[in-house]
């Protein structure tokens, strides 16, 4: 007798093609913005009388273009991942949090300070443990205290981290132009140095420090528990209706501590990295902008932790590039602030396009 069972349809291919399809749109879309943001800058360029090629070929060469470009941008790409991570983790539960910059000064101070009693006797690698666990425990405690004013006294986390920046900012000048300053360093108001001893040496054949691969292995660790975990999905649920999530008995007010609270912590080890792999020491060399840089990197990467790490290494490279813009055009190192902060508008204004374009919709939607 033959067999009259009809096979189900197999809706496997139409589902990848779908799946293809609505995901390309957070790919298009911030490529498109990049393209839009090179135009204006360009114009930009035209009205001080230079020729955007020129620069362009000059961000390119000074960013990527050799390996000792490479090795430059790879160094400035390590802070930016930790500190892009500071502003991703809090905003799957919807929070904006703009003050990585605070944390990773006052956690870089932290390390330097709490590593000055330690020179004299402790061993390199305790040093080390110590000053990373302190800059974490600094970072965490002062993000974290964000999203306890947030949910517990409904104050705006954009506004409260903003504000804590510029008094982590102050704390660190007070200290380092005051009680803390070495005497032995009168150009430079710092901290005294953790000697050359307790410095973090560079990955082996290459002048990059370690912090590019602490960066690299935090941001998978977060795409796994943003993605794969049950907390990850709590703080997606809290993210898109904090009211549903609390009806259904989710801890609101625990997700949000400790998801600020890593936010921190990873800041904070930003600038233990700062202190020591780069400067040996706390001064205002902390204060290099990376928070704000961040805050652009993970709205290029839409907050996906391992977006984060090309998109670093991206701007990382266009920083790099400053000094030789700066050579060559005779214009100021800031010029590739200037094309950050336009491409950072324009990345936000283009979030108004997202499901407005049908080529990015699944069939039949």
């Amino acid at each position: 007798m033959a067999d009259t069972t009809v096979p189900a349809p197999s809706f496997a291919l139409g589902e990848t093609i779908d799946r293809i399809r609505r995901s390309s749109e957070y790919v298009v879309i911030p490529l498109l913005a990049l393209v839009v943001s090179a135009a204006l800058f360009s114009l930009f360029l035209l009205a001080l009388g230079k020729d955007p090629v020129t620069f362009f070929s000059l961000v390119w060469k000074g960013g990527f273009g050799t390996g000792f470009s490479w090795q430059n941008t790879l160094v400035r790409s390590s802070p930016l991942i930790l500190a892009a991570l500071c502003v991703a983790i809090p905003a799957r539960l919807g929070m904006v949090v703009i003050g990585g910059e605070g944390a990773l000064v006052l956690g870089g101070f932290a390390a330097a300070v709490v590593a000055i009693p330690m020179v004299s006797w402790s061993p390199t690698f305790f040093t080390l443990t110590v000053m990373a666990l302190v800059s974490m425990l600094v970072g965490g405690l002062w993000i974290g205290f964000v999203g306890y004013l947030r949910h517990y006294r409904g104050i705006n986390e954009t506004i409260s981290s903003l504000l804590l920046s510029y008094i982590a900012i102050s704390i660190l000048n007070f200290f380092v132009e005051g009680a803390l300053r070495d005497p032995s360093d009168p150009n430079k108001p710092s901290t005294m140095p953790i000697g050359p001893e307790n410095m973090i040496g560079p990955i082996p054949g290459t002048s990059v420090h370690w912090g590019l691969v602490a960066g690299t292995i935090a941001a998978v660790a977060m795409w796994v528990l943003m993605n794969r975990t049950t907390f990850g999905f709590a703080a997606r649920i809290t993210g898109g209706n904090v009211r549903a999530a609390m009806a259904q008995g989710l801890p609101v007010g625990k997700l949000i501590l400790v998801s600020t609270a890593l936010a921190g912590a990873f800041a904070g080890l930003a600038g233990f990295y700062e202190v020591a792999a780069i400067h040996g020491k706390a001064n205002a060399s902390l204060i290099a902008g990376y928070g704000f840089t961040g805050i652009l990197v993970s709205f290029l990467a839409r907050h996906n932790p391992i977006a984060i790490v090309p998109v670093a290494i991206f701007l990382g490279g266009i920083e790099a590039a400053g000094g030789l813009v700066q050579r060559r055009l005779e214009l100021p190192d800031a010029t590739v602030l200037v094309l950050q902060g336009l491409m950072f508008v324009v990345l936000l204004v283009s979030e108004t396009l997202y499901g407005r374009f049908k080529i990015f919709k699944a069939k039949g939607a």
